[in-house]
């Protein structure tokens, strides 16, 4: 599979003032198709990057490519976030409309696209998040999970080969946050590259690979069950272990055998009714 970001040693502070690095050199490649989770405590580093791969920010030092186009030059701005699709926390941030299929139809529409293929693409967008019945309701009577799958939509609509998530269920209810993942499962499914930036471990078990930033650096990078397994090491970051590996962990210690990368429910249940 190609690279649709390459991230080359890239290094940001938010002024020259700062002593300290927000990123501080993180190289990192994400596939075309590739569903990544990025973790890390606040401060770590990883909406910092989020903002970086989509023009929000421009690296201090070093290059970040979208597709192939180098996020600094600015003619090609908003081609990269065509490409890298951002969905941002709060999701009323991003609506901007009254009505639900108005809002999915602004980004097109400012691209200057042809009205019948607006027509299409919304009906489309409405129709893979699960949300086409309530294309004609005002965006603010709907749930913060129905919200945020209007906001994943809207990139849609745009045509992203790749969507950028920064913490997109932070502000949402159990079920809200249950949505927007079968949504990107979804979305991962029939192809799309999906870049989440999360603090709950167990959106991140769900990714095909978990990496773990600290201080503005990677510290972890593999699938869940490679990365999940460094109980101690993930720990000292900050950051807790999906509660399953944790336990399974604390059996091991009391003499069943068991493996040592275990991140599911399931997995765990079927092992120990064996």
């Amino acid at each position: 599979m190609d690279d649709i970001i390459k991230i080359e040693n890239v290094k940001f502070k938010y002024s020259n003032d700062d002593i300290k690095y927000a990123v501080d050199g993180v190289n990192l490649n994400i596939k075309k198709g590739e569903f990544t989770a990025i973790i890390g405590h606040n401060g770590s580093g990883k909406s910092t990057l989020s903002k970086l791969i989509n023009s929000i920010l421009l690296p201090t030092e070093g290059k970040i490519f979208v597709k192939g186009m180098d996020t600094s030059d600015d003619s090609k701005l908003w081609d990269i976030r065509q490409s890298a699709g951002m969905v941002f926390q709060n999701p009323d941030n991003q609506l901007v409309a009254t009505i639900v299929e108005e809002d999915i139809a602004f980004g097109p529409e400012n691209l200057g696209v042809d009205p019948v293929e607006i027509r299409k693409r919304v009906d489309d967008a409405l129709n893979t998040v699960g949300m086409y019945e309530y294309r004609k309701r005002p965006p603010h009577l709907l749930s913060g999970g129905q919200k945020q799958r209007i906001a994943i939509a809207g990139i849609l609509a745009l045509n992203s080969d790749c969507i950028i998530l920064d913490e997109p269920t932070a502000m949402l209810d159990p079920s809200g946050r249950r949505e927007v993942m079968e949504t990107l499962k979804k979305l991962h499914a029939n192809g799309k590259t999906i870049l989440l930036i999360t603090h709950y471990m167990d959106e991140a078990v769900q990714a095909d690979r978990v990496v773990i930033m600290d201080k503005g650096n990677i510290k972890l990078d593999g699938t869940p069950k490679e990365v999940f397994k460094n109980i101690e090491e993930i720990k000292k970051f900050g950051l807790d272990v999906p509660q399953v590996t944790e336990l399974s962990q604390e059996l091991k210690k009391e003499g069943i055998d068991l493996p040592s990368d275990i991140i599911e429910i399931k997995e765990l249940v079927d092992l120990l009714c064996q």
